[in-house]
């Protein structure tokens, strides 16, 4: 495995126990379809939480959740839309995160929950 997709992993497992701490329930890491990817598809009480997750070693060239820009939430809202007509589920409300992870070389972790990003 390649060491950005090492840290890729790392930062989606730190991710989902940073949520299941916040009370939130995982549905799903990883789905995938021909046309993406979603990390981390959870329930937050009765709203469905789309939550990207961006891991980087510094902040040299910017905070991760910076790299989710409007073209990646659109590609998230498509994908979403894929996801609950697989899943034949209907939700009552939609809510994108981003999680941003910087991993030091030496030290914790730093994490960054933003919520409702549109």
């Amino acid at each position: 495995m390649r060491a950005k997709d090492a840290l890729g992993r790392y930062g989606e497992n730190l991710a989902a126990d940073y949520l299941r701490r916040q009370g939130m329930d995982i549905l799903a890491r990883n789905w995938r379809c021909a046309t993406g990817e979603l990390d981390i598809i959870a329930r937050d009480r009765s709203s469905l939480v789309i939550c990207e997750v961006k891991t980087r070693r510094s902040t040299a060239f910017g905070s991760p959740a910076e790299a989710v820009g409007p073209r990646k939430l659109r590609r998230l809202r498509e994908l979403t839309l894929r996801w609950l007509d697989e899943q034949q589920m209907y939700v009552p409300q939609i809510r994108f995160d981003v999680i941003g992870i910087v991993q030091p070389p030496e030290g914790r972790a730093v994490i960054q929950h933003l919520r409702g990003v549109q």
